[in-house]
Protein backbone atom coordinates (compact mmCIF):
# COMPACT_ATOMS: atom_id res chain seq x y z
CA UNK A 1 0.00 0.00 0.00
CA UNK A 2 1.32 3.46 -0.87
CA UNK A 3 2.13 5.88 1.90
CA UNK A 4 -1.26 6.84 3.23
CA UNK A 5 -0.64 10.57 3.42
CA UNK A 6 0.66 10.78 -0.15
CA UNK A 7 -2.11 8.56 -1.49
CA UNK A 8 -4.82 10.59 0.22
CA UNK A 9 -3.54 13.93 -1.01
CA UNK A 10 -2.73 12.86 -4.57
CA UNK A 11 -6.07 11.16 -5.23
CA UNK A 12 -8.39 13.72 -3.65
CA UNK A 13 -11.41 14.61 -5.73
CA UNK A 14 -14.63 16.37 -4.85
CA UNK A 15 -16.59 13.91 -2.72
CA UNK A 16 -19.50 15.65 -0.96
CA UNK A 17 -19.62 13.20 1.94
CA UNK A 18 -15.87 13.44 2.51
CA UNK A 19 -15.90 17.23 2.38
CA UNK A 20 -18.87 17.37 4.75
CA UNK A 21 -17.14 15.05 7.19
CA UNK A 22 -13.98 17.15 7.18
CA UNK A 23 -15.96 20.35 7.78
CA UNK A 24 -17.80 18.69 10.66
CA UNK A 25 -14.61 17.27 12.14
CA UNK A 26 -12.85 20.63 12.02
CA UNK A 27 -15.82 22.30 13.68
CA UNK A 28 -16.24 19.78 16.51
CA UNK A 29 -12.52 19.52 17.19
CA UNK A 30 -12.30 23.28 17.49
CA UNK A 31 -15.23 23.16 19.93
CA UNK A 32 -13.41 20.47 21.92
CA UNK A 33 -10.35 22.69 22.23
CA UNK A 34 -12.23 25.90 23.00
CA UNK A 35 -14.89 24.57 25.36
CA UNK A 36 -13.69 21.20 26.68
CA UNK A 37 -9.95 21.89 27.09
CA UNK A 38 -9.16 19.28 24.46
CA UNK A 39 -10.96 16.41 26.18
CA UNK A 40 -12.14 13.98 23.47
CA UNK A 41 -15.85 13.24 23.12
CA UNK A 42 -17.97 11.14 20.77
CA UNK A 43 -17.04 13.34 17.83
CA UNK A 44 -13.37 12.43 18.31
CA UNK A 45 -13.72 8.93 19.83
CA UNK A 46 -15.66 6.84 17.28
CA UNK A 47 -16.90 3.32 17.91
CA UNK A 48 -14.69 0.82 16.10
CA UNK A 49 -16.22 -2.27 14.51
CA UNK A 50 -14.22 -4.87 12.59
CA UNK A 51 -15.35 -6.27 9.26
CA UNK A 52 -18.97 -5.25 9.86
CA UNK A 53 -19.21 -7.31 13.05
CA UNK A 54 -22.32 -6.57 15.09
CA UNK A 55 -20.42 -5.73 18.27
CA UNK A 56 -17.93 -2.85 18.41
CA UNK A 57 -14.43 -3.45 19.71
CA UNK A 58 -14.65 -0.19 21.63
CA UNK A 59 -13.94 3.50 21.17
CA UNK A 60 -10.64 4.87 19.93
CA UNK A 61 -9.24 8.40 20.10
CA UNK A 62 -8.56 9.66 16.58
CA UNK A 63 -6.37 12.45 15.26
CA UNK A 64 -7.23 14.57 12.22
CA UNK A 65 -4.05 15.82 10.55
CA UNK A 66 -3.32 18.32 7.83
CA UNK A 67 -2.10 17.16 4.43
CA UNK A 68 1.71 17.29 4.12
CA UNK A 69 1.58 20.45 2.00
CA UNK A 70 -0.13 22.26 4.90
CA UNK A 71 1.66 20.46 7.74
CA UNK A 72 2.02 22.10 11.14
CA UNK A 73 4.15 19.26 12.50
CA UNK A 74 7.28 21.46 12.88
CA UNK A 75 5.30 23.86 15.08
CA UNK A 76 4.01 21.01 17.24
CA UNK A 77 7.48 19.50 17.55
CA UNK A 78 8.89 22.90 18.56
CA UNK A 79 6.31 23.24 21.34
CA UNK A 80 7.13 19.78 22.70
CA UNK A 81 10.88 20.40 22.64
CA UNK A 82 10.82 23.95 24.01
CA UNK A 83 8.16 23.77 26.75
CA UNK A 84 9.22 21.40 29.51
CA UNK A 85 6.34 21.81 31.97
CA UNK A 86 3.53 19.41 30.88
CA UNK A 87 0.70 21.68 32.06
CA UNK A 88 2.16 24.72 30.28
CA UNK A 89 2.70 22.64 27.15
CA UNK A 90 -0.90 21.46 27.23
CA UNK A 91 -2.17 25.03 27.68
CA UNK A 92 -0.07 26.20 24.73
CA UNK A 93 -1.34 23.32 22.60
CA UNK A 94 -4.98 24.11 23.42
CA UNK A 95 -4.39 27.73 22.45
CA UNK A 96 -2.70 26.64 19.21
CA UNK A 97 -5.53 24.30 18.18
CA UNK A 98 -8.28 26.68 19.36
CA UNK A 99 -7.31 29.54 17.09
CA UNK A 100 -6.97 29.02 13.33
CA UNK A 101 -5.66 25.44 13.05
CA UNK A 102 -9.05 23.91 12.14
CA UNK A 103 -10.45 26.78 10.07
CA UNK A 104 -9.62 25.42 6.60
CA UNK A 105 -11.05 21.88 6.26
CA UNK A 106 -9.68 21.38 2.75
CA UNK A 107 -6.16 21.45 4.18
CA UNK A 108 -6.81 18.19 6.06
CA UNK A 109 -6.26 14.57 5.11
CA UNK A 110 -9.34 12.36 5.29
CA UNK A 111 -7.19 9.55 6.70
CA UNK A 112 -7.72 9.46 10.46
CA UNK A 113 -5.06 8.09 12.76
CA UNK A 114 -4.98 6.52 16.22
CA UNK A 115 -2.09 5.68 18.53
CA UNK A 116 -1.72 2.46 20.51
CA UNK A 117 0.84 1.33 23.06
CA UNK A 118 3.71 -0.87 21.84
CA UNK A 119 2.64 -4.51 21.42
CA UNK A 120 -1.01 -3.49 21.91
CA UNK A 121 -3.22 -6.57 21.41
CA UNK A 122 -6.04 -4.31 20.21
CA UNK A 123 -3.82 -2.83 17.50
CA UNK A 124 -2.84 -6.34 16.38
CA UNK A 125 -6.50 -7.38 16.10
CA UNK A 126 -7.35 -4.25 14.11
CA UNK A 127 -4.41 -4.78 11.74
CA UNK A 128 -5.30 -8.42 11.23
CA UNK A 129 -8.83 -7.44 10.20
CA UNK A 130 -7.46 -4.94 7.62
CA UNK A 131 -10.89 -3.28 7.39
CA UNK A 132 -13.01 -1.56 9.96
CA UNK A 133 -15.95 0.74 10.48
CA UNK A 134 -15.73 3.96 12.49
CA UNK A 135 -18.97 5.42 13.84
CA UNK A 136 -18.90 9.06 14.90
CA UNK A 137 -22.09 10.07 16.71
CA UNK A 138 -22.22 13.47 18.37
CA UNK A 139 -23.76 16.96 18.12
CA UNK A 140 -26.84 15.48 16.46
CA UNK A 141 -24.81 14.07 13.57
CA UNK A 142 -23.67 10.55 12.75
CA UNK A 143 -21.07 9.35 10.26
CA UNK A 144 -20.39 5.67 9.52
CA UNK A 145 -17.07 5.27 7.73
CA UNK A 146 -15.88 2.03 6.16
CA UNK A 147 -12.08 2.14 6.35
CA UNK A 148 -8.99 0.34 5.16
CA UNK A 149 -6.51 0.04 8.03
CA UNK A 150 -2.74 0.25 7.72
CA UNK A 151 0.20 0.53 10.10
CA UNK A 152 2.07 3.77 9.49
CA UNK A 153 5.85 3.83 9.38
CA UNK A 154 7.77 6.47 11.31
CA UNK A 155 8.69 8.39 8.15
CA UNK A 156 5.05 8.76 7.12
CA UNK A 157 3.93 12.41 7.50
CA UNK A 158 0.74 11.32 9.26
CA UNK A 159 2.75 9.26 11.74
CA UNK A 160 4.87 12.29 12.56
CA UNK A 161 1.84 14.59 12.82
CA UNK A 162 0.07 12.15 15.14
CA UNK A 163 3.14 11.52 17.29
CA UNK A 164 3.84 15.20 17.97
CA UNK A 165 0.14 16.03 18.39
CA UNK A 166 -0.22 13.33 21.04
CA UNK A 167 3.09 14.22 22.69
CA UNK A 168 1.68 17.69 23.38
CA UNK A 169 -1.01 16.15 25.59
CA UNK A 170 0.74 13.00 26.82
CA UNK A 171 4.32 13.49 28.04
CA UNK A 172 4.56 9.74 28.72
CA UNK A 173 4.04 8.66 25.11
CA UNK A 174 6.28 5.62 24.67
CA UNK A 175 8.88 4.93 21.98
CA UNK A 176 7.55 2.17 19.78
CA UNK A 177 4.01 3.53 19.90
CA UNK A 178 1.94 1.99 17.09
CA UNK A 179 0.05 4.44 14.90
CA UNK A 180 -2.65 3.13 12.59
CA UNK A 181 -4.18 4.93 9.63
CA UNK A 182 -7.90 4.60 8.81
CA UNK A 183 -8.56 5.53 5.18
CA UNK A 184 -12.30 5.84 4.44
CA UNK A 185 -13.96 4.31 1.39
CA UNK A 186 -16.45 7.11 0.79
CA UNK A 187 -18.52 5.04 -1.63
CA UNK A 188 -19.33 2.67 1.28
CA UNK A 189 -19.73 5.31 3.99
CA UNK A 190 -22.79 7.28 5.08
CA UNK A 191 -24.13 10.16 7.18
CA UNK A 192 -27.31 10.59 9.20
CA UNK A 193 -29.10 12.99 9.06
CA UNK A 194 -28.41 14.55 5.69
CA UNK A 195 -25.12 16.34 6.20
CA UNK A 196 -26.19 19.45 4.28
CA UNK A 197 -28.69 20.44 6.96
CA UNK A 198 -26.56 20.29 10.07
CA UNK A 199 -23.67 21.92 11.94
CA UNK A 200 -21.06 21.06 9.37
CA UNK A 201 -21.95 23.89 7.02
CA UNK A 202 -20.59 26.49 9.41
CA UNK A 203 -17.00 26.30 8.20
CA UNK A 204 -15.61 26.54 4.69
Amino acid sequence: MKAVAQHSEMTQQFVPLRDAFLRWQCRVRQISMRENFGRPDGAIKPRLTLNRDSEPVGNIITVLSKNPSHSKTPEMRHMVQSIFDPSQRRDKAIQFFSEIYYQKPRQFSDTLTAAFSPDSPVAKVICAAKASSLTFDSYGQRFDLDCIVSTLTENNPLFQATWWHNKLFNPHLLPGTVILGFEPDWSRSSAEPNFTTNIIGELE
